[in-house]
């Protein structure tokens, strides 16, 4: 049948009016899709029905979403296929969650334009990768508040007259392509989220996916510019080092002397991500780098602000995702001293340089990542 022909069923049978009972034939479709293995979907994602729960819904949806970033759609960012109240249109939208804002925002014109603003900045991470045909907001002709907040979170969609649905071949084409939208904006989001400030993003894609060419282990390795720059800060210069990124920028030629692929490109908010060069494209264990600059020979901190930083990524960035977290490195400019043991035991790796090469705590050593 495939996901022009669920897309039909479900606008034939679905009734609003006829409640979410389990002999409902429109319920019925939405509980089976996640057992459908007919839909095409893109690799490791997966679909869901909604048709609501006490009250039925009065736009049922399907989810798509991307374990890797999101399972569930009250809350992150997730792919859904919304009905028009009126059944004759279903809009392929990459969706914000909107009911993790109830608390805070309630139901009304305040979350829909709360949605609206955070769409219309994670937008401009996709601007390059628009399509014809792609709109920003899906119109669900229904004026209930959840039917509005989907309208206001949508980051981009492309809608569907069910009664001239395209035929698998394009409709896959289509959720492939929102699904690398989904990634790019996920990684926005982070961004987003760990920046400082309500700036613009400053994140990099790559056309064809983020991980290092087998050919190349500094494939995805592009740290900044470690050259001196200029800042202007009210009304006065200073001329800033970018010791960090050196410091990132050595390490990284050394680790893939050790056997390991460096990555940054695509890692913000990450410093740096290592995986050995031998496990190739499906690595099974991960280190997560954050360094640090150690000023006026006082590393407290700086080990301060790793231990903060790591556990705040691996548990947001990994464990909130369902994915496994990674061994933690520090990373500094010289010895943390007394700090080494301390790291160690919160189960925290460190590595710092040294006369001529790279050295660093029990864990770095087993890694064979000194020396």
């Amino acid at each position: 049948m495939g996901m022009s022909g669920l897309l039909r069923e479900i606008a034939s049978t679905y009734d609003a009016d006829a409640g979410t009972k389990r002999d409902v034939m429109g319920q019925v479709v939405l509980r089976g899709v996640a057992e459908r293995v007919d839909l095409s979907l893109p690799p490791s994602l997966f679909a869901k029905g909604y048709g609501g729960q006490s009250s039925a819904a009065a736009t049922p949806w399907v989810g798509v979403f991307d374990p890797a970033i999101n399972s569930k759609p009250g809350k992150g960012l997730y792919l859904a296929y919304i009905f028009s109240a009126d059944l004759k249109t279903v809009s392929l939208t990459l969706q914000q969650g909107i009911t993790h804002l109830e608390d805070r925002l309630g139901r009304g014109q305040a979350r829909q334009d709360h949605l609206r603003r955070q769409a219309e900045r994670l937008r401009r991470s996709v601007a390059r990768q628009r399509r014809a045909g792609w709109i920003d907001e899906p119109t669900l002709r229904h004026h209930a508040d959840r039917p509005r907040a989907y309208e206001a979170a949508s980051v981009i969609a492309r809608s569907y007259e069910l009664a001239e649905l395209p035929d698998d071949g394009v409709l896959s084409g289509d959720l492939a392509h929102a699904a690398g939208l989904l990634k790019r904006t996920a990684v926005a989001q982070e961004a987003w989220y760990f920046s400082d400030g309500d700036g613009e993003l400053e994140v990099n894609f790559a056309p064809d996916g983020h991980g290092a060419h087998d050919e190349d282990p500094l494939a995805g390795f592009h740290p900044k510019d470690s050259s001196d720059y200029v800042a202007n800060i009210v009304a006065r210069q200073q001329v800033k080092k970018r010791h960090h990124e050196a410091l990132i920028d050595s390490f990284g030629h050394h680790a893939v002397a050790r056997g390991y692929t460096p990555t940054t490109r695509l890692m913000h908010p990450k410093d740096l991500v290592l995986h050995r060069t031998s496990e190739g494209r499906t690595p099974k264990n991960e280190w997560l780098v954050e360094a640090k600059v150690v000023r006026a020979n006082n590393p407290t901190d700086a080990v301060r602000q790793v231990i903060g930083q790591l556990f705040e990524y691996s548990h947001f960035l990994y464990r909130e995702r369902q994915v496994e977290e990674p061994h933690l490195i520090g990373l500094f400019t010289q010895d943390i001293g007394v700090y080494s043991g301390y790291l160690e035991s919160k189960g925290i790796a460190s590595i710092w340089r040294s006369d001529g090469g790279w050295d660093g705590s029990p864990s770095a050593s087993r890694w064979d990542m000194t020396g």
